[in-house]
């Protein structure tokens, strides 16, 4: 097993397809196919599910990924920190971050940070983005960390996208829609629609359906992404959320499936906000560059 091998899986896992990961990693698709199926072989596991439209993880493959991503991190984090600094930078950093941040991005990078600077404390505070955006405005927060692409001009505060997440059709393994070559936001309309209202993202999500010129079938509105997940895997109707929060089953281990749609569906973008004319404290500053080299932004 190598980390080649294993750095080709994990892009063909978090892009859904075996061609795009070969162009990201400017190799042929064929490169691409074979390291899986080294890996599969050597496993004795089936990591992928071929769609018509792509791949999609199996249960074993999930699992596997939270593994390699654990092992790539490590080895890059290895390679790129400033190491020098981890015994002597004390002090605390003040962030502020929002629902879908700390719950499915921010903690694994936390504790990477922490093993490098183990005497940096991190005041980690629970917000929204408007709360998030006065609190770096006023200076309470060293900086804050949100879906920025949630944010609306005038920008006063600098933004730094960290990734894009795209988004993707949730539907239970024996919806209809399952069935199609293609679909489209016309082709999800008249499906019953299970609408996230946590993070802005119904206002997010009515952008990219008024700008395709079609309106969803609202079903039912949540605040919870566990409820959500277990409507979509009962087949109670579909939804359209980032990849950054997706896991293939619900809670009573329904399955679900994810669709690349047609149209085109702007990705969820997490970034960091600062006032743009403050010098961050040492602390801050390294817990910034952290993220910013931690994410390849």
């Amino acid at each position: 097993m190598s980390l080649r091998q294993l750095r080709y899986f994990a892009e063909a896992a978090e892009l859904g397809q075996f061609s795009q990961a070969a162009r990201k990693l400017h190799v042929s698709q064929s490169v691409i196919t074979t390291a899986v199926a080294q890996l599969e072989t050597l496993l004795g596991l089936r990591l992928f599910d071929r769609m018509p439209h792509g791949v999609v993880l199996t249960a074993e493959g999930h699992r596997f990924h939270q593994h390699v991503r654990h092992i790539l991190d490590t080895l890059q984090d290895a390679l790129s920190e400033p190491m020098f600094l981890a015994n002597t930078l004390a002090g605390t950093v003040r962030v502020g971050a929002s629902y879908t941040v700390l719950g499915y991005f921010l903690p694994s990078l936390l504790a990477r940070f922490k093993r490098s600077y183990p005497q940096v404390e991190i005041d980690l505070i629970d917000m929204d983005r408007t709360e998030i955006e006065r609190g770096v405005a006023e200076g309470a927060l060293d900086f804050g960390l949100c879906v920025i692409s949630n944010m609306v001009p005038p920008y006063v505060l600098k933004r730094q996208v960290l990734i894009q997440s795209r988004r993707q059709l949730w539907l239970a393994e024996s919806h209809p829609l399952a069935q199609l070559p293609v679909v489209g936001l016309a082709d999800v309309a008249p499906y019953p629609y299970i609408m996230l209202k946590v993070e802005e993202g119904e206002s997010s999500a009515m952008r990219f359906w008024q700008s395709a010129e079609h309106t969803p079938n609202v079903a039912f509105r949540t605040s919870s992404l566990e409820a959500l997940r277990g409507l979509v895997g009962y087949g109670f109707g579909v939804s359209i959320l980032s990849d950054m929060v997706y896991r293939p089953w619900s809670l009573d281990g329904r399955r679900i499936d994810v669709r690349t749609l047609s149209d085109a569906i702007p990705p969820m973008d997490v970034g960091l906000v600062q006032r743009p004319d403050a010098e961050l404290p040492a602390p801050a500053h390294a817990l910034q560059q952290f993220l910013v080299l931690a994410c390849g932004a």
